[in-house]
């Protein structure tokens, strides 16, 4: 049973003639080198996922309508864990493309696994926002405003790229068909959302006028860039479900994504209201703040509506004994831009409802991220998801 959301690829070493599959050498030929750090040939974009999840538990939680004693605290212990996975796995991943080039370049040609490189733009993000909403009680604001600074820019650099390379790739090297259609595509193109839900914790840091007024309007742009690209790609991943029927067991959890664009959307117009008056001038602040409202609503709308039909087809995959599989990541991050969305629109309509929907979002948000760090951890130390062995061959 597959453990990650990376296909297997055939190890090169595997063809290398009879003569090596027979364990002898050729004639003049030198022993073949075995590849260092072998668990790393194993480790995808995909992994990225486990940073986003665990980063939004502190963002969402530390922004929720609600607070308890200890919650800030406690927040600020999971962004510190979210950082230090973060800088393990851009190590790690490091590794991947040094000592196993080939395994990484086949990564790129594979329309399953390439869409994940939107993952990198987003766990950088995510860290980022961490960063600037809990981490400066501990580092303080000046370093926590270069830290998510730093991480803000190279998180959008990755996402603008992710979201015009991967869809390329998809165009001219990747043989694909409306079949094969599914929600993992929209990852690259949500990226781009992640920067303009986290940019406006940065408007405020910026000198006012030309610079505060750039960001908020470039956020506007990463906005509509990802929006309008989510709104092609949403009738071909819903037509791929009534025509091809439900997806693999081990890729159901993927329907969750689609919770992405519509939460992180959500979460953006109402960032984005609410630095509005420091960067742009009246009419153009209320009238930004009005469409916080008008666009949230019906969208929070759509997404529980998606939520109800994810959480139906989890339950009928659990019941056919879908076991663990680094899937499960995808019932993390699209859930907590979900409660952020509700917080936002809990400040700007005041009403209750949506901060108990925040809540209880947060709740599902918690449960999930608690399974899929468990079974994460078991499977790490375990070898199940990193073999720590070469393939035989």
């Amino acid at each position: 049973m597959a453990t990650t959301l990376v296909r297997p690829h055939e190890d090169p070493s595997r063809s290398a003639g009879t003569a090596h599959e027979a364990g002898t050498a050729l004639p003049n030929t030198p022993a073949p080198v075995p590849a260092r750090f072998p668990a790393l040939r194993h480790l995808g974009p995909n992994w990225y996922a486990s940073v986003m999840g665990t980063a939004i538990v502190t963002n969402a939680g530390a922004t929720l309508p609600y607070q308890v004693p200890g919650q800030r605290t406690a927040c600020q212990l999971v962004w510190v864990l979210s950082a230090a996975a973060l800088a393990v796995l851009l190590t790690a991943r490091a590794g991947h493309w040094l000592y196993h080039r080939d395994q990484a370049r086949a990564h790129l040609l594979d329309p399953a696994v390439a869409p994940f490189y939107g993952c990198l733009s987003m766990a950088l993000l995510a860290v980022g926002a961490g960063t600037l909403v809990v981490g400066e009680d501990l580092i303080g604001e000046p370093a926590a405003v270069a830290a998510d600074a730093v991480l803000f820019t190279a998180g959008t650099a990755v996402g603008l790229l992710a979201a015009v390379a991967v869809p390329y790739l998809m165009v001219v090297r990747h043989e694909i068909d409306a079949a094969q259609a599914g929600p993992v595509w929209l990852l690259p193109l949500v990226a781009p959302m992640v920067s303009a839900a986290t940019g406006p914790l940065l408007v405020p840091h910026l000198p006012a006028g030309q610079a505060r007024e750039a960001l908020l309007l470039a956020c506007y742009a990463m906005f509509g860039l990802s929006l309008l690209a989510t709104l092609l790609l949403l009738p071909m991943v819903f037509g791929r479900l009534l025509t091809g029927g439900a997806l693999p067991l081990l890729l159901t959890p993927t329907l969750f994504l689609v919770l992405g664009p519509l939460g992180q959307s959500t979460t953006a117009v109402n960032q984005l209201a609410d630095v509005a008056p420091l960067a742009a001038g009246a009419p153009y602040a209320g009238a930004l703040g009005a469409f916080a409202v008008v666009y949230g609503v019906p969208v929070m709308g759509f997404a529980l509506l998606w939520l109800a039909l994810a959480a139906a087809m989890l339950v009928r995959a659990a019941r056919a004994g879908m076991g663990f599989a680094m899937t499960w990541w995808a019932l993390t991050f699209p859930v907590g831009t979900c409660v952020t969305g509700a917080a936002g629109l809990a400040r700007h309509t005041g009403l209750t409802a949506f901060a108990w929907l925040a809540a209880a979002l947060y709740a599902a948000l918690l449960a999930a991220w608690l399974l899929a760090a468990g079974h994460t951890l078991r499977g790490l130390a375990t070898g199940r998801l990193l073999p720590r062995r070469p393939a035989a061959g």
